[in-house]
């Protein structure tokens, strides 16, 4: 990675203009409309990704250094897929309250947060408040990057399979940033919550448990209303659709017990928690995160998209509609190319970003969260006087 400059330094104008004195009639028109930071300083086209180094994709905690690269890698992503420039920002605290503290000072530099790589429960609460204290987007991409991205896979696996979501039985095997973010995303997205059931180290979650974090307390009142409980087998009893983000490994005893010809997505990386040899038993459309095997679900193909289109339309935050959109977005890209080995774009495919772009800001306009409209008029100015 590397800073550079937009504008030449070849003359004395050049450097007067581009430092003193012309940087100080841009400092007194901020001062008097601090809105003026996004279309006049890097602001409104620049994402924080911050991390603490507490859940560094499968390597745990591993602290803010070693953390460093993989913040590097997301930053050349934004960068490459959706025009965003990203700074990463490796914080040497694991407290909620020093984490926030020191994000909401940062805030100014930025036109949006990227949360990364913060491990569960913590990150939910981090990331409530720090949306609820900026007026600019707020995203933990390891929640809701995932959540879009299955989200999308799910809709044209379905449509491969004449299926819609109001029928389908689906269990989610992991109930961490990724797992509570699918559950809510789907739920958004049409799915019932009573067909739909999360499991967790220690089973089914359900309202009847003792044990249950304050996110895993609502999963339960949002899903699984017959209350079953067990473990993994019997959550999987009579289900369409698995998805798995937790890491574990599922046998196929439990897997028998699936209706046939559904759909399952191992999304653990390196190992999936079903390998696709083994879930092509017993689904007729398989999903991993790996590059080497078909139907990649990939963060990448949400991330650059989402906030490239909050950017674009100055997104106070980011909305389940503007997800969903994404999501939409997505799927449709490949719509007219589908087969049960390629329900989702390629990461390399040109199209996504720009098509999650456009739908993300129509979505943030239709949420009323957009400052700058469509037409390029700012938000406070299409209010009645």
């Amino acid at each position: 990675m590397a800073i550079a400059a937009t504008v030449p330094l070849a003359s004395r104008d050049d450097l007067s203009l581009a430092y003193t004195p012309g940087v100080a009639r841009v400092c007194e028109a901020i001062a008097a409309d601090p809105a003026l930071a996004d279309d006049y300083t890097w602001t409104g086209n620049t994402v924080a990704v911050v991390t603490d180094g507490t859940a560094v994709l499968g390597l745990g905690n591993i602290g803010p250094r070693a953390a460093m690269p993989v913040m590097e890698g997301k930053a050349v992503l934004f960068k490459q897929f959706g025009g965003v420039d990203a700074v990463p920002i490796c914080l040497d605290t694991q407290d909620v309250d020093e984490l926030i503290a020191v994000v909401k000072a940062l805030a100014p530099s930025f036109g949006g947060i990227n949360l990364e790589d913060i491990s569960a429960p913590r990150c939910f609460e981090i990331e409530r408040r720090l949306d609820a204290a900026l007026d600019i987007p707020v995203f933990h991409d390891d929640q809701h990057g995932t959540a879009v991205v299955v989200l999308a896979a799910l809709r044209n696996a379905t449509k491969l399979l004449g299926r819609s979501f109001a029928d389908l039985r689906v269990v989610i095997s992991g109930a961490g940033a990724a797992g509570v973010a699918i559950a809510k995303v789907l739920v958004a997205a049409g799915v019932p919550g009573a067909n739909l059931i999360v499991c967790d180290s220690r089973g089914i979650v359900h309202a009847e448990r003792t044990d249950l974090n304050p996110a895993k307390a609502e999963l339960a009142a949002l899903t699984n209303f017959s209350g079953r409980s067990g473990g993994i087998g019997e959550a999987l009893i009579g289900a369409d659709v698995l998805i798995g983000v937790s890491g574990g490994t599922i046998g196929e005893e439990a897997l028998a017990g699936m209706s046939r010809g559904g759909i399952i997505f191992g999304l653990a990386n390196p190992t999936p928690e079903v390998l696709p040899h083994v879930a092509h038993k017993y689904a007729a459309i398989v999903a991993t995160g790996r590059s080497d095997f078909p139907n990649q679900i990939n963060n990448v193909l949400a991330f650059p998209g989402i906030f490239r289109g909050a950017l674009d339309a100055r997104a106070t935050t980011v909305t389940e509609g503007m997800k969903v959109a994404a999501a939409e977005a997505i799927a449709e890209v490949v719509a007219d190319e589908l087969r049960p080995d390629a329900i989702v774009p390629s990461p390399l495919d040109p199209r996504v970003a720009p098509a999650v772009a456009a739908a993300v800001a129509a979505a943030a306009e239709r949420d009323g969260v957009a400052r700058r409209l469509s037409t390029g008029i700012e938000q406070v100015a299409a209010q009645p006087v």
